[in-house]
């Protein structure tokens, strides 16, 4: 049975062939383009580059090169990409702000951390290795890695490079793929090739032992690091989370010197957002602003302020909490394994997985450097016979017509044995020659056999990669430049905080209009108005304090004071602050400086309760819900609760003429609401005034023009429990409009 012929894409339904297609390009990205790979570190584009530089010559003791011979070696050779972003992948791996261990050194103008973009064109730059970049290249040669062929097959290139250090640790990457990405950041050459060397001599540590060495990331720019260290340690066990960076500041007199800021962090934009809030007058402490960076002193920052007194560690914690003087980097520890697939890890798996490769790259090198040496024993032991037998060699070369098979058959040669005697030339056939044949051969075997332990003895392996981790932290190590510090929470300093603290008297009209007046002598009552206007109310305090205001349906409002108008003039209307319910006007204003006093609040139908002045914060311009009212009534003014409660009577009229005082205990504290009754009325009746007494006050009643005042021993006649109907007013008095002591 004839098997039948595969389909063509043409043939796939639209569904198969879009979702083959976007996984292919998924895999490509992932593996291809955004991912570094655990063995070197690096992406493809970056592994192509740096060996493209190699293969020109372009090591750390050469003279550099245009930047644009590079690139188009790597574009014709191996990466048929654009030349713009290889180019961009050349000049970050040159930026020593971006690259804990640069692996290019750059001449020219390759950016600078205040614009990483800002790099001349690949025509004026030029560029060769760094000595860092040996580590990744030196063994190339020395068969430790897989060839494949380049995209057009004209050419090798090597699969992977075999990186002496956890090259993806160190510089750290950052990429975004097909539903994953990658967030490495860089740590520092001396304390993870510590980690590493504790992993080969003791290979069941614990996280906590390995960890001990590697504290935390270590960024280029040497930001402070104030994520907790206990932080620091959960990422690394389970590959994801964030890091904390705060820039790095002294005092001297009344200037703050930034003389480091976190990674990617330009110093210019730092600049602008502080002179932006400036301009805005939030910064009312700063004097001015200068950038003194050169070249000696890459980051320089200095911030004036107007004088010493002032609190520069609160400064800064307001500017650490609304600039980029402080950041946090996210931390996702993604590489495509040596498996081939992409992985998340914590730090000691990615160190142990590494550590394999190493292993594995070294046993290759060895073994290479093992048949190197056999093969040239061999050819030695051909030299020295032909060496004792130098008369009949040379005889046999000149007359026989086959030299090569008489060779190999008079002397029992290998074929390269007898090639090799072959091209010797005339002026090596001396005596003399024995002597250095015998001494490279034990030189030789003695090399074998210490090649052929180091294979297989896996304990002088290890000693042996632990001699040359140790060797690279001589030469390449350096000391951490990210301090961790615990330090206080960043926080902004609040608008209110940056204002004066003065006295001030607010003063709202009848039709709604406020005003603020310095100073607590302005009287509301002299004030001119609009037309049609009048005085409705007063409330005296200082100009951090919060202005509440309770509306005719019962919502409360609350403003602060230092954002009213002056009342040089007539002032604004409510409605430009706060937007209440069509047809409401407001009734109530109060002030309260301390923030913890309480109020006691209540409606013309008859209930009412207690509540604190948080209740009556709110920052929404529409106000929010505080007294609920039944239709046709409206809120009474609300009454200052004292601190002391004990003995202190809430005093009820109702508009038919009763009166009655009940403990103010008796009523609840709410956060908003109806609250509970206060007196008894028939229904459509309405309460029209209330006040607090206290024993031993005498209680005065206004109605219309007339007064009445009531002794402390008169009043106890009214006194009853609450939600009682209360006592009968005398007939002339029983229309009161305001009850007072």
């Amino acid at each position: 049975m004839s098997q039948s012929a595969p389909i063509s894409d043409e043939q796939l339904p639209i569904s198969q062939f879009t979702e083959r297609a976007y996984l292919d390009y998924a895999m490509y990205v992932i593996l291809d383009r955004a991912l570094p790979h655990i063995a070197d570190g690096l992406k493809p584009v970056q592994r192509r580059i740096v060996y493209a530089m190699s293969e020109l010559g372009l090591n750390a003791a050469a003279k550099p090169k245009k930047s644009a011979r590079t690139v188009g070696d790597v574009l014709g050779k191996f990466h048929p990409h654009g030349d713009s972003a290889c180019y961009e992948a050349l000049v970050l791996m040159a930026q020593p702000f971006s690259y804990r261990y640069p692996l290019i050194e750059g001449q020219g103008n390759f950016g600078s951390s205040d614009d990483p973009k800002s790099f001349a064109a690949m025509r004026y730059t030029e560029s060769k290795l760094s000595a860092y970049a040996n580590v990744l290249l030196g063994e190339l040669g020395q068969g430790t890695t897989d060839w494949a062929p380049n995209f057009d097959g004209s050419l090798e290139e090597p699969v992977l490079l075999p990186a002496q250090v956890p090259n993806g640790l160190l510089n750290g990457a950052s990429g975004i793929a097909v539903g994953m990405a990658t967030d490495i950041p860089p740590h520092n050459l001396t304390e993870v090739m510590n980690a590493c060397i504790h992993l080969l001599e003791k290979p069941k540590a614990t996280d906590a032992e390995i960890l001990a060495h590697i504290p935390a990331p270590d960024y280029p720019t040497g930001a402070n690091i104030i994520t907790p260290i206990a932080d620091i340690q959960q990422i690394y066990r389970t590959g994801n989370g964030s890091v904390r960076q705060r820039a790095v500041y002294t005092v001297d007199g009344t200037d703050i010197i930034v003389t480091a800021l976190p990674y990617q962090v330009s110093g210019s934009q730092i600049l602008e957002a502080i002179a932006a809030q400036m301009n805005a007058k939030k910064l009312p402490m700063v004097a001015d602003l200068r950038d003194e960076s050169d070249h000696e002193t890459p980051t320089r920052l200095v911030i004036v302020m107007k004088s010493n007194r002032m609190d520069s560690e609160e400064l800064m914690r307001h500017l650490f909490a609304t600039t980029d003087l402080e950041r946090s980097y996210r931390v996702n520890l993604n590489t495509i394994g040596l498996q081939g697939r992409p992985q998340v890890q914590g730090l000691v798996p990615i160190l142990k997985e590494w550590l394999s490769f190493r292993e594995q790259t070294v046993k290759r090198r060895l073994t290479y450097r093992l048949e190197q040496v056999e093969s040239r024993l061999h050819l030695l032991a051909g030299f020295l016979i032909a060496y004792l037998h130098i008369d009949e060699v040379i005889k046999i070369i000149r007359e026989s017509d086959e030299p090569k098979a008489e060779l190999m058959t008079r002397f029992g040669l290998s074929p390269r044995q007898a090639d090799a005697i072959l091209d010797l030339k005339l002026r090596h056939l001396a005596k003399l020659e024995e002597q250095k044949i015998r001494g490279e051969q034990d030189a030789l075997a003695e090399e074998r056999n210490h090649l052929t332990h180091l294979l297989g003895d896996n304990s002088a392996l290890k000693k042996l990669m632990i001699k040359e981790f140790k060797a690279i932290q001589t030469q390449l190590g350096d000391a951490r430049r990210c301090a961790l510090v615990a330090v206080q929470a960043a926080q902004a300093i609040r608008e209110q905080d940056l204002v004066p603290s003065e006295p001030l008297t607010v003063v709202l009209s009848e039709k709604g209009w406020i005003r603020a007046a310095k100073g607590l002598e302005t009287q509301g009552q002299t004030l001119s108005y609009r037309t049609g206007d009048s005085f409705l109310s007063q409330a005296q305090g200082k100009t951090r304090d919060l202005v509440f205001f309770i509306d005719s349906t019962g919502r409360a409002y609350s403003i602060e004071a230092h954002e009213l108008p002056s009342a040089r003039g007539f002032g604004d209307p409510l409605t430009k602050f706060f937007k209440p319910p069509q047809g409401a006007f407001f009734r109530f204003m109060v002030m309260d400086s301390t923030q913890q006093a309480k109020w006691v609040l209540g409606s013309h139908g008859g209930y009412g309760f207690i509540t604190a002045t948080d209740n009556l914060v709110s920052k929404n311009r529409a106000g929010k819900t505080l007294i609920t009212l039944a239709d046709d009534t409206e809120p009474l003014p609300p009454l200052l609760m004292p601190t002391e409660t004990k003995g202190v009577y809430i005093a009820v009229v109702s508009d038919e003429g009763r009166l009655l005082l009940f403990p103010l205990q008796d009523l609840p504290e709410l956060p908003k609401g109806k609250g509970n009754k206060l007196i008894q009325m028939p229904k459509g009746a309405k309460i029209t005034a209330w006040t607090l007494w206290q024993a031993e006050q005498t209680l005065k009643l206004t109605a219309s023009t007339r007064e009445w005042k009531l002794s402390p021993k008169d009043v106890t006649a009214f006194c009853g429990d609450r939600a009682r109907r209360g006592a009968a007013l005398p007939r002339g008095i029983r229309n009161v409009t305001q009850l007072s002591v």
